[in-house]
């Protein structure tokens, strides 16, 4: 027999003699295969780890990418003024604002930051804490926006503070020292000149405050003055000690501190003054001010008032920010403006409420809402009974469109109420148009210092027109 060929071969340090021909060679972990096999393995194995390796540097680039996104989510709800809004808001409380007394009663006016003053003065001799004074509603829109538009509604809100170990009687106690604060700051604003100290609180209530409310529960614990003005820029002063809700919108979601400016006015502007939005995102409810949109959270909480604050909204031209949600959105208005008005009388006078409230009245050529630009008196007779027919017939057609387009998403939303029940509705909502589109009330005389209402004029508005007919 021929001899056998022998080979060596080096593998991991160890010489061993192999066989030629023989496919597996011997080593201390057993029997593998040949040289190329193992070399393929190890070369697999050096694969499979950088594999892993990037697959692990995958993930650590996905998930720093995610805390990445993760603290790009964070979001303030407060930031400071800029000197544009300081400017605007130093407008604000400069401003003098006036409180309507009913009959032969003087009319109160003041500066808005004497009256903040004179009520967190009477609150501490009250012996009631505020934690802090804010400025909220249309003038905080106003101050927070860079648009050029006037408002109606000045909201002001003294948050209070009321231990939870106080029972029942001391938190009335607390709403009674400030119903006495409230009433003294106004018996304090009044003329000098009209022995204002005979006048008791009951009197000043029925004369001055156009709304007086109280809510006490689980969730909400807070009181408003409504202080009266004809034009329909009231002023609210709301006491707060726990409040579920306390916005409708993210564009009304604005309260501004004004705690750093009380006593310093006279150098405000160098101030630092906060904003925050209730809504939660102060940059996004900025940018749905300036673009005109219309956004919310939890929709089921809003009152059923925010029914008839998205109408006005709508026809102001605001849209939704999210159209594909405004359905829902609607239905839940609906629902909860049916719960809180449940008859056909109490949704009367909250309609009718808000049309005097919101959309304002004329006065020599000036229409006093909170959209409306401000102009001043006409000098001539023929000038002013032109510029006045105007203003009535663009004030009657924004109540007119806001009526129909109530009347519309609640045709098209409600799904809460038997079908004669929302036919009732809407029939008194048709109602109402149809009495606006009749009838124009003449503005008050005020040269002549009476506050009776005015008598009434019909007037006609025929299909197409442009200028009312007078009826009688």
């Amino acid at each position: 027999m021929g001899k056998k060929k022998v080979v060596w071969k080096k593998v991991e340090g160890i010489v061993e003699l192999t066989p030629h021909g023989s496919n597996r060679m011997r080593n201390g972990n057993g029997y593998q295969g040949n040289q190329h096999t193992q070399q393929n393995q190890h070369y697999q194995n050096h694969q499979n780890h950088q594999s892993h390796q990037n697959h692990a540097a995958q993930n650590n680039n996905q998930n720093s990418i995610q805390e990445t996104a993760v603290v790009e989510k964070i979001v303030s709800r407060t930031m400071l003024l800029a000197k544009g809004q300081m400017k605007r808001l130093r407008a604000v409380l400069d401003e003098r604002v006036e409180i309507h007394g009913r009959g032969n009663f003087p009319t109160i006016s003041t500066k808005l930051i004497d009256l903040i003053r004179c009520v967190r003065t009477h609150l501490g001799a009250a012996q009631v804490r505020a934690r802090d004074i804010r400025l909220n509603g249309g003038a905080a829109s106003f101050v927070a926006s860079s648009d050029d538009f006037t408002y109606a509604d000045l909201d002001l809100i003294f948050p209070i503070q009321i231990d939870d170990e106080s029972g029942e009687n001391a938190e009335k106690t607390i709403f009674e020292s400030i119903r006495e604060a409230v009433f003294t700051t106004i018996r304090e604003l009044m003329p000098d000149n009209i022995g204002k100290e005979k006048f008791d609180f009951e009197t000043l209530k029925d004369v001055y405050i156009r709304k007086m409310i109280k809510v006490a529960s689980d969730n909400d614990v807070w009181s408003l003055f409504s202080l009266n003005n004809e034009y329909g820029r009231c002023i609210e002063l709301k006491f707060v000690n726990k409040m579920k809700r306390q916005f409708e919108f993210s564009v009304d979601s604005f309260q501004i501190h004004l705690d750093p400016l009380l006593d310093d006015f006279e150098s405000c502007e160098q101030k630092k003054v906060t904003i925050e939005s209730m809504y939660g995102d102060i940059h996004q409810a900025i940018n749905h001010l300036h673009e005109r949109l219309i956004d919310t959270v939890k929709p089921e909480e809003i009152r059923g008032g925010g029914l008839l604050k998205y109408c006005h909204l709508i026809i102001r031209g605001y849209k939704a920010a999210k159209p594909w949600n405004c359905r829902k959105l609607e239905r839940y208005m609906c629902s909860r403006f049916f719960i809180d008005f449940p008859d056909l009388n109490s949704q009367e006078n909250k309609l009718r409420n808000y049309l005097d409230s919101h959309f304002g009245t004329s006065f020599n050529g000036v229409t006093y809402d909170q959209w409306s630009s401000s102009g001043s008196d006409t000098e001539s007779e023929a000038s002013t009974s032109q510029a006045t027919s105007s203003s009535l017939l663009v004030t009657g057609q924004a109540k007119y469109d806001f009526l129909m387009l109530l009347y519309r998403v609640i045709d098209e939303s409600t799904v809460c109420l038997m079908a004669h029940e929302r036919h009732m509705t809407l029939n008194m909502i048709d109602r109402v148009a149809f009495q606006l589109s009749m009838q124009c009330y003449s503005p008050p005389n005020f040269s002549s210092g009476s506050s009776t209402p005015p008598r009434t004029t019909l007037f006609y508005l025929p299909p197409d027109a442009a200028t009312w007919i007078p009826v009688i």
